[in-house]
């Protein structure tokens, strides 16, 4: 017990970078209706942006504090430009396809993704490190935060304050809600839905950005392949909170996290358990977590029955 405080942060900060990248699945399916399941490799390329501006563009022993700005600016810029691109040319020519036929095109954009990533980026084929934060770690009483997560402490909060400003106060929030509720209605009040769409697209790349530099900093490197589980991560993230609900997506973050850390800690102090603890059954606990909640409360835990939207 005397972990707990322990793994409870740890658990926060893990489910805090989940919420970040579910953010977008939740807003894009909110609004169209489609699971992007290329999210996680629009994730992964943030990544690969920042280290591309840490590289390749600034100087050698450039100060990670004027370093930090640039590469997450430099994340964001690519992980929206994919998004985007993908929204364009991959998703709009099939609106009003039959709902298999995007869910398809977004498998194949993910291993699109993935591969192109791996033949172009110099040494992909392996995992690059990715630059520290200098400093040691920190200590709150019990509880110790490591450098890397110092980030993600930060950035995880400040980006759902603006993101709920956004949609609740700004007119263009206002008619993302209103796109969500009904896309037909919205457009003949005025709404550009085609403008709608793009934007959140972007908003939810640009918050998988973030994510994905505090991936760096907490695992200090990254691969072609990071996007795909801690994509399934945050998608099932998403649908525990209710898909569709952007403060559900964030709560669905938190759950997972935490039951990642604890299951961790200490399932394998029971008795018998002890294999079912380690690290590697970490993904199997997220996942069975998803299965009781689909069968206790199949709308997530802030989301509501509605019907089916045409």
């Amino acid at each position: 017990m005397n972990e707990l405080p322990q793994q409870l942060v740890n658990g926060l900060l893990l489910g805090s970078m989940y919420g970040l990248v579910a953010i977008g699945y939740t807003m894009v399916y909110g609004i169209v209706q489609l699971i992007n399941f290329a999210h996680g490799e629009i994730f992964m390329t943030g990544a690969f942006g920042a280290l591309t501006v840490y590289v390749y563009v600034l100087p050698d022993g450039t100060s990670m504090w004027i370093a930090l700005p640039l590469m997450l600016v430099g994340a964001i810029v690519v992980a929206v430009g994919v998004a985007v691109g993908a929204e364009r040319f991959a998703y709009r020519p099939l609106r009003t396809a039959p709902r298999l036929a995007p869910l398809i095109t977004a498998i194949g954009l993910s291993l699109a993704l993935q591969q192109a990533v791996w033949a172009w980026y110099p040494e992909a084929k392996s995992a690059r490190t990715f630059p520290s934060i200098p400093g040691g770690p920190f200590e709150l009483g019990s509880v110790t935060i490591q450098t890397g997560d110092v980030f993600l402490l930060i950035a995880a909060p400040l980006s759902m304050a603006v993101l709920a400003y956004f949609v609740m106060r700004t007119r263009t929030g206002r008619g993302m809600q209103a796109t969500a509720q009904d896309p037909d209605t919205a457009k003949l009040m005025g709404v550009n839905t085609d403008r709608i769409i793009v934007i959140a697209f972007a908003l939810g790349a640009a918050f998988a950005a973030v994510g994905s530099v505090a991936y760096g900093f907490k695992y200090g490197q990254i691969d072609f392949r990071m996007g795909f589980i801690l994509g399934l991560k945050a998608f099932t993230a998403a649908v525990l909170g209710g898909i569709g609900n952007i403060y559900g997506a964030m709560l669905g973050g938190l759950v997972l996290g935490v039951a990642e850390a604890l299951s961790t800690a200490y399932i394998a102090d029971i008795p018998g358990m002890d294999k079912f603890g380690s690290q590697s059954w970490a993904d199997v606990w997220a996942f069975v977590l998803l299965i009781l909640v689909l069968l206790l409360r199949p709308q997530g835990l802030l989301g509501e029955r509605v019907a089916d939207r045409a």
